[in-house]
């Protein structure tokens, strides 16, 4: 089991808000940590994969809960 550090609930944000937060959030935590995001912008399940990607970010799961989008990303070192 993954020990979530922190969630953020970015529902109700457009893109690219959801993101913008989680990269600021991001930017707060110890590298390994594990930040647990709720979205229901559609545009996220493209731009979230790509931010980690790109940022250096591990996507540990994706997936749906709670009537959003779930992911789970561990903050890179």
């Amino acid at each position: 089991m993954t020990e979530i550090s922190e969630t953020l609930d970015a529902t109700g944000l457009l893109c690219p808000l959801p993101v913008l937060k989680a990269r600021k959030r991001l930017k707060a935590l110890p590298a390994g940590a594990v930040l647990r995001m709720l979205a229901d912008d559609p545009a996220a399940i493209i731009d979230v994969p790509h931010f980690c990607a790109e940022a250096g970010h591990a996507l540990l799961d994706q997936g749906e809960a709670e009537g959003a989008q779930v992911y789970l990303i561990r903050k890179g070192g």
